[in-house]
């Protein structure tokens, strides 16, 4: 089973310095990702699979370097490997771990997520995620890290194919961090539609006081 993507690029030269834009010279090149993970890039689509195959082919568009994504404006080759294996950071407040890892991160310029760990759902939702309330912890595409070892998150990202060193662009800004658990303001109680009481009868009279009763009391 292969997935193709659709992407338009230009068919004049490709260069690592980024690419150019010519509209007359635009043409449409496709992503196939074969069964085996291996990628190739054709100007020719695929052949139109066999109706009566359990496979088809899925076409996806691809977005083109320089256009801004959910990590923000990448490199082709930084938003390949984002795109495949996303990398997320899990933090809390006075956490020096944390602050060390996150420095790491910035400085080999590897985009990435951070949410942070504060409230008692954050607790709960992060044992649930890694099985322990711990941070720094890391994912890599489906691959978790817990705890900061320089080394260890080198070798993960290395083989997932993150540049070695930043390719990022001087403008680039990291999404900012967030809640593990977005906070949901609470909801006003739904107005009751019990039928309205009746009024109380009115109260007796106070009956006339007497030197025997100077209070007018009623049995």
């Amino acid at each position: 089973m292969s997935f193709v993507r659709p992407v338009f690029a230009l068919a004049g030269l490709l260069v690592a310095a980024g690419f150019g834009t010519s509209d007359a010279n635009a043409q449409q090149i496709y992503r196939i990702e074969g069964s085996d993970g291996k990628l190739t890039f054709s100007d020719k689509a695929p052949l139109e699979p066999n109706p009566r195959a359990t496979a088809t082919a899925k076409a996806v568009p691809l977005p083109m370097p320089g256009t801004a994504t959910d990590n923000g404006t990448l490199p082709f080759q930084v938003r390949q490997v984002a795109d495949r294996y996303p990398v997320t950071l899990y933090t809390s407040a006075g956490c020096a771990p944390c602050a060390n890892g996150r420095a790491m991160l910035s400085a080999r310029g590897i985009p990435f997520n951070e949410k942070t760990v504060a409230s008692n759902e954050d607790i709960e939702a992060l044992k649930r995620l890694s099985g322990a309330a711990s941070v720094p912890f890391l994912t890599v595409g489906g691959q978790q890290l817990k705890g900061f070892s320089e080394i260890e998150w080198t070798q993960f990202l290395d083989a997932a194919g993150y540049p070695k060193t930043s390719q990022l662009p001087t403008s680039y800004s990291p999404p900012p961090a967030t809640p593990l658990v977005a906070a949901q303001a609470p909801t006003r109680p739904a107005p009751s539609q019990a039928a309205p009481r009746a009024a109380p009868p009115p109260l007796p009279a106070p009956a006339a006081t007497s030197g025997d009763n100077p209070a007018g009391i009623r049995f």
